[in-house]
């Protein structure tokens, strides 16, 4: 038995060529948001790897300016080389925790 006034074959095609454009461009989209995590990614990264290296420098300066003060005596440089160890420590494991939690945050490419 045919129906009359069904839809057409034309009207389908419609129908799954729309479907078909609206997945594109959610693809596209996803695609765009997924650049912008890699963007992202990369500028952690720098910004992770500035601060340890800023860090580290300025500590190293604030190390020389104790050895040089005549002012301090041992058991206060003792304690300020201590403070500089423990914040030497400190840095390099926020350092590490960040640049792990960033890798991590990769997805593998299918």
């Amino acid at each position: 038995m045919i129906v009359l006034g069904g839809p057409s074959e034309r009207e389908f095609s419609e129908k799954i060529v729309k479907i078909k454009e609206k997945a594109g461009k959610m693809v596209n989209e996803i695609r765009d948001d997924f650049a912008k995590m890699e963007k992202l990614r990369a500028e952690s990264l720098k910004k992770i790897e500035e601060m340890r290296r800023s860090a580290e420098e300025n500590l190293e300066k604030l190390e020389q300016e104790s050895a040089k003060s005549k002012d301090i005596v041992a058991e206060s440089r003792y304690r300020i080389n201590e403070e500089l160890r423990q914040a030497r420590d400190q840095i390099q494991e926020k350092y590490r925790e960040f640049r792990d939690r960033i890798s991590a945050s990769i997805l593998p490419r299918y």
